[in-house]
Formats: C-alpha cells, sequence, structure tokens
C-alpha cells in the first residue's frame, strides 16, 4: 500500500509542471485574468497627452469622415503600408482587392495621395496607430476639439467639396459630390489658428471615386469607428446609387473593426514625430522613448524620403547667411581651376615650377648648394618646342638637280636683311655712257706718230 502511494505522489510531481506548461503555451487563462487581446507590454506604454494627441492628429482631423474613418485602423499596420505604398507606385491600383492587407489598408490603398503621405512619414503613421490602439476615445476628442479650432477661425466651411454639420455640438465632414472625394490640403500651422493672408486655407486636388471600400464611418457620438455595411442615411444614403457592391469589404466580418495590438512594441523614432508640433509648439514626443536616452536622428531612411533636417549636417548650413564666393580669376582658356598662365613666372627657362635660380642661394661654404659662382657660365637658353621655331619658306627641288632650297636655315633667314632695312627709293637715273674699251691681252708698243700701225704678225 505505501508503494501505491508513493508511485502516485512521483506521477503527480512529475506530471503538474508538464500540464502548467501545456496551459501556458495554448493561451488559455482562467477566468478573471486578463483578456487575451491584451498586448504583454501594455505596462510600458505611455499614454499620450491631449497637446501630443492634438499634433499627431493635426494633419488628418479635417479629412472627411468616411476617409478618416479608415485612416486610423490603418495606422496601426504600418507595415502593411509600407507594402501597399509600393504595390500602388510600380502596379498602380489594380490588384489592390485580392492582396493579403487589412480592409482598411486596402481602402487607403485606393487614394494614392494618402497612402504616400502615410508611408513617407512611416514613425508618425507608428506613433497614430499607438495612439488609436490605447486611446480610441481620446483620439476622436482631439479630432472634434481641432476641428472646432479651425471652424472658430472661419476656415472649416461647407463648400462644393465637403459638407460641414453640427450635430449635437460634434462637427461632421462629409462629402458633397455622391461618386467622388475629395482629400482636403492644408497646412496645420495656419488652418487651426488664423485665416490666410492671401488664398484658401484648405485647398482640394483631383477627385477620387468612391467606392465600396469605404465601409467605415465615424459615430462622434460613441467616439469610436464602426462598420456601416453601407446602410443609412447622409453621405452613404447619396452615394449608395453609384456604388458597385462586393463581398470583398461588405462582410459581416468586418463588424468588428480590427486593429493590430502589436504595434505598441514597435519601436518608433519620436525624433522625427517631433517635428509634428504645428497646434502646440512647446510640446514634443520626449518621455515616449523608452530607451531613457534623448532621441537622436534615425541613420535609416525613412521608406523612400531622406530626412532633411539631420542637425549633425553641416553642408546646409555652411554658407547660409553669407555673400557668395567671388568668381574664380579668368585665365587661359583650357586651363584647370582658372589659373592664369599666360605670364610665365621667371626663372630658369625650362626648369618645372618655375623657381627662380637666376641668383644661386647662399649656404655654407663648401657646400655644392651654397657655392658662389664668381665666373658664372652664361646661360643657354633652352631650345624652343618646334611648333615655335619660325620654319624658313624652302622653294621645292629643282628638276635639274640644282640646290636653290638647300641653305642652311640661319642663312636663310639673314638673307634679305640689310634690303628689307633700307626703305626702297626713286631708281637712280642713269649717267652719260663712256665709251667702253676692249679688253686686251697686252699693251702693244706705240706706234710712230705720222705713221700708221702696223698689224702684229709676219711680215712679207
Amino acid at each position: 500500500m505505501r508503494r501505491v502511494w508513493a508511485v502516485s505522489i512521483s506521477l503527480l510531481l512529475v506530471f503538474v509542471p508538464v500540464l502548467q506548461a501545456a496551459s501556458s503555451a495554448s493561451g488559455y487563462t482562467p477566468p478573471g485574468g486578463p483578456p487575451q487581446d491584451q498586448y504583454q507590454d501594455q505596462v510600458n506604454y505611455v499614454s499620450y497627452s491631449p497637446e501630443q494627441l492634438d499634433n499627431l492628429l493635426a494633419p488628418v482631423a479635417l479629412y472627411p469622415d468616411p476617409l478618416l474613418a479608415q485612416v486610423l485602423p490603418a495606422a496601426t499596420f504600418p507595415d502593411q503600408i509600407d507594402e501597399a505604398a509600393r504595390y500602388v507606385r510600380s502596379y498602380g491600383q489594380d490588384g489592390i482587392d485580392g492582396q493579403s492587407w487589412d480592409v482598411s489598408v486596402k481602402a487607403v490603398a485606393h487614394y494614392p495621395s494618402v497612402l504616400y503621405m502615410m508611408a513617407d512619414k512611416i514613425d508618425w503613421t507608428s506613433a497614430l496607430g499607438q495612439a488609436y490602439v490605447n486611446q480610441s476615445t481620446e483620439v476622436m476628442s482631439s479630432v472634434q476639439r481641432l476641428r472646432a479650432m479651425a471652424r472658430a477661425q472661419g476656415n472649416l466651411v461647407t463648400g462644393s467639396q465637403i459638407e460641414v454639420i453640427e450635430d449635437a455640438g460634434f462637427i461632421q465632414i462629409w462629402p458633397v459630390n455622391p461618386q467622388f472625394l475629395y482629400v482636403p490640403i492644408y497646412d496645420p500651422a495656419i488652418v487651426y489658428f488664423r485665416r490666410p493672408f492671401w488664398g484658401v486655407a484648405i485647398g482640394f486636388g483631383i477627385g477620387f471615386i468612391i467606392g465600396s471600400w469605404l465601409n467605415y464611418d465615424c459615430d462622434w457620438h460613441g467616439r469610436r469607428i464602426y462598420y456601416t455595411g453601407w446602410r443609412g442615411g447622409g453621405w452613404i444614403g447619396r452615394s449608395r446609387p453609384y456604388v458597385h457592391i462586393t463581398n470583398v469589404y461588405v462582410n459581416n466580418r468586418y463588424e468588428h473593426v480590427n486593429v493590430n495590438r502589436g504595434i505598441v512594441d514597435r519601436h518608433v523614432n519620436f525624433y522625427n514625430v517631433n517635428r509634428y508640433n504645428n497646434v502646440h509648439r512647446n510640446v514634443n514626443f520626449d518621455d515616449h522613448d523608452r530607451s531613457g536616452r534623448t532621441p537622436r536622428p534615425d541613420s535609416r531612411v525613412n521608406n523612400q524620403i531622406i530626412n532633411r533636417n539631420i542637425p549633425n549636417d553641416t553642408r546646409v548650413d555652411e554658407f547660409r547667411g553669407r555673400e557668395p564666393r567671388p568668381a574664380p580669376p579668368t585665365g587661359r582658356p583650357g586651363q584647370p581651376g582658372g589659373v592664369d598662365r599666360s605670364t610665365p613666372p621667371t626663372g630658369r627657362p625650362g626648369q618645372p615650377g618655375g623657381v627662380d635660380r637666376s641668383t644661386p642661394p647662399t649656404g655654407r661654404p663648401g657646400q655644392p648648394s651654397g657655392m658662389a659662382r664668381q665666373n658664372p657660365q652664361p646661360q643657354r637658353q633652352a631650345p624652343a618646342p618646334p611648333s615655335a621655331v619660325p620654319q624658313a619658306e624652302r622653294s621645292a627641288p629643282h628638276p635639274f638637280g640644282r640646290s636653290e632650297g638647300n641653305f642652311p636655315p640661319p642663312v636663310a633667314s639673314q638673307r634679305g636683311q640689310t634690303s628689307r632695312a633700307t626703305p626702297p627709293g626713286p631708281a637712280p637715273r642713269p649717267g652719260p655712257s663712256a665709251p667702253s674699251r676692249p679688253a686686251s691681252r697686252a699693251p702693244s708698243t706705240p706706234a710712230p706718230s705720222g705713221s700708221p700701225a702696223r698689224p702684229s704678225g709676219r711680215s712679207k
């Protein structure tokens, strides 16, 4: 009997830890514990203040309600946002409905300007997703607060693109056109505080088609986003006849709005988020850095754009506020750097660098480099390059072998110098000609006067 008890106790000691490990691995939570969808890193999450939420939501708070209802859940899927932006840039909007992204990401992908903005500002998108997952009620209240500020300045009014409706103190923004939705374009630093000095505070680009992908809407009374199923009045009743309903977006599985709760574990570079402080200038997000260090700019490139506000980059501020540099000196055309080489430096001809060696340096006696030359030899001038030596004009070879053109160049260059130096004058007039005497071999014996000269020769 004792052996049976000993075996039973040993088996219990062996199998109880195994059962506990299996239950923890299966995700089972005993009654009264935290829900399954609660992430484990919740204790490390730092809630955003109302001022920080205003800075986060300022760029999208004036979007129409059906578009804003897609942006907030899609912000919890930043990786899918980045993938969708790359897909649309490469292939366009064809095939979006067949992708494996969340339904909210697919809806945003039908509006490229909004999709690119969220992908290019991925840190801001991640921070917005974190705020919506943990503080959805505060997020909706911040949107209403910002809309009230813009409406108080007279910037948020009904026009040909949007309809502004007040219902029980809540401000709703609906598309006016039943077929097209216009995305507002505005500067948060102006629209919430004053009227612009010129132009309008809110502009609009091209209209995008309203489709069945706009299956979410904003419930301002309940401060939540809900699935409409394309049933209701207002903008839904106006657009319903023009929308082709498909089960890709109109499906009962979307009644529960899906969000990515793991967004809180994502690393966010809050240095980039600090730039979104157009509403509250003195508010930043430094207290959300979990590492406890001072936030620094991220060395990685945020998707398709480069952070242009890197404070360590001195290339931008190097010449800010300075006068432009003077133009470089004009030199010989074709010389690199514009250095004037027209007058070579004085020195020994042909020596590189133009160093003046005409007067030897004085140095220690007996040293070759410092010996003074009392009778310096006359310096021989280096011959000029062949292109600089004037070539004497030579005639072509004579066909009969004469050597008219075979004079040496120095002799040929001196020929005619005297005649060219004397200016030409009038030709001298010839004087009276004297009788020319015939040349004789030897003077003969003069004949006696009075007798004719006898010809020389043999007498007969």
